[in-house]
């Protein structure tokens, strides 16, 4: 890598636009920061560039946010940061931390939505209307078409598993009501997009600081969460990334599995593989014949040409890792 590095951060923000990814906020030594990096992921150069804003005011310097992508442009909403006193004009979109303020710099959560436009560097903040969610960071969100969710997180000492709904176009908050039993509260989880109507939730910290390892399935249409059984019971995480995998599998990397605050500890390189969805014919078959591949060796060779080459990759999936144990394991 090279050019305009970031600094080494967490809880900052990323996402990709048109091939570009883009990385905001985050807490470095120096704290929480409000500033913008993107890299080409596709000319095969990778060089960092710190992003110039030409137009509309940055978002004050935080960490802990989420973002969704819409039609080109970046969302940015929530997190954990600093502003001066002069700055807070709402508190209904800022939540003072009364145990971190120095002076007329005030720490706290906010609700606030950022919008940024790559191609014209142009930052706005567009008006929302109905009931936005409380301020909070650590949160989970996740986007269906035009409309981006925001699920859990911490709000000041407490932590919640509250679903809520932004839809673009109207920039319109709503509360989407649980019509069964919800998850326990939470921060640091991720929620994944797993179909048009249904998102995945997974792990994080509860409510009394406890990592976690429950599944669950949030179905748009009814509103109801549906617990999922999964075979990594046994590996909590928080503080991981999630992205939608093939076949609405969902793919956790990284993370930790231990309280937050130990940072020295605990900290995860594997991979946790979750099925949502029942797999296709054609999937099932390929598993079956790449988990087996010693005994269809030859027969391998003589599929059709694209067919081969589905399993040989699917091969490697399964392939042992050097002491012997599977790098990944998907549910049954």
């Amino acid at each position: 890598m090279c050019g305009s590095v970031p600094p080494s951060m967490s809880g900052s923000c990323g996402c990709i636009v048109n091939g570009e990814l883009y990385i905001f906020g985050g807490c470095c030594d120096d704290g929480q920061t409000n500033e913008h990096y993107s890299v080409n992921l596709s000319d095969g150069k990778f060089i960092w560039r710190k992003e110039a804003h030409r137009f509309g005011s940055l978002p004050s310097p935080r960490d802990k946010l989420s973002c969704w992508v819409h039609e080109g442009r970046i969302i940015y909403f929530g997190g954990y940061g600093h502003k001066l006193l002069s700055e807070i004009n709402d508190p209904k979109s800022f939540t003072v931390d009364e145990a971190s303020w120095a002076e007329d710099v005030f720490w706290g959560w906010n609700n606030e939505i950022h919008e940024f436009d790559p191609e014209r560097s142009r930052w706005t903040e567009p008006q929302t209307f109905g009931r936005a969610p409380a301020p909070r960071a650590a949160h989970a969100s996740a986007a269906i078409d035009s409309k981006g969710y925001v699920c859990g997180g911490r709000i000041r000492e407490t932590r919640t598993s509250d679903v809520y709904c932004l839809d673009f176009n109207s920039w319109t908050w709503s509360e989407i009501v649980s019509s069964t039993a919800a998850p326990t509260g939470r921060s640091w989880h991720t929620l994944t997009t797993v179909s048009d109507t249904s998102l995945f939730l997974f792990g994080g910290l509860s409510e009394d600081c406890r990592p976690m390892s429950d599944g669950w399935i949030f179905n748009l249409e009814t509103r109801g969460w549906t617990r999922i059984e999964h075979q990594n019971k046994d590996k909590p995480r928080l503080w991981h990334t999630a992205c939608q995998g093939r076949d609405s599998d969902v793919i956790v990397f990284g993370g930790s599995h231990d309280y937050i605050l130990l940072v020295d500890k605990g900290h995860c390189n594997d991979a946790l593989v979750f099925q949502t969805q029942p797999y296709p014919l054609l999937r099932l078959c390929e598993d079956f014949i790449a988990s087996h591949a010693s005994v269809f060796q030859h027969q391998i060779l003589c599929l059709p040409p694209k067919l081969r080459n589905a399993v040989q990759k699917r091969m490697t999936f399964f392939r042992p890792s050097r002491k012997g144990l599977n790098i990944f394991k998907s549910v049954e």
